[in-house]
């Protein structure tokens, strides 16, 4: 016993057999079975790459943009939100007013403008300011 414990377990081993690499399952299956068919996978991904178009301009009509307006007093309504964004802002779409499970305002609303950049002005206009002095 004149060599080491590390000299032992060296001499061991094998040669050329790396440990801990990483997992190689798709080289190594292609390795053994050869250079197979795409899968179904594979072949639905390059279909829908070539066959979808790509359209040159969006003709759709334009989303209206929506806002999230929160610190609101709970003694505010939905009415005068949408009397305050229409008089400084523009036309809305829709108000919605969060409410807890007993009625109170969460003071939380959503705000929906009818015009693109619309929420954008409303946005820089009220962001980080009091209304009202409260």
């Amino acid at each position: 016993m004149d060599k080491s414990l590390d000299e032992i377990v060296a001499a061991s081993r094998p040669k050329g057999i790396r440990r801990g690499t990483a997992r190689r399952g798709g080289a190594v299956r292609t390795q053994i079975l050869g250079n197979a068919a795409p899968s179904p996978v594979a072949r639905a991904r390059a279909a829908a790459t070539v066959a979808a178009p790509v359209p040159a301009k969006a003709t759709a009509a334009p989303t209206p943009e929506k806002i999230m307006v929160s610190n609101l007093p709970l003694d505010v309504n939905e009415a005068q939100i949408e009397e305050l964004f229409q008089t400084t802002v523009g036309p809305l779409r829709k108000v919605q007013l969060h409410y807890d499970a007993q009625g109170r305002s969460k003071g939380v609303a959503y705000v929906q403008f009818s015009r693109r950049g619309d929420g954008r002005k409303a946005y820089e206009q009220y962001n980080n300011r009091l209304i009202d002095g409260s």
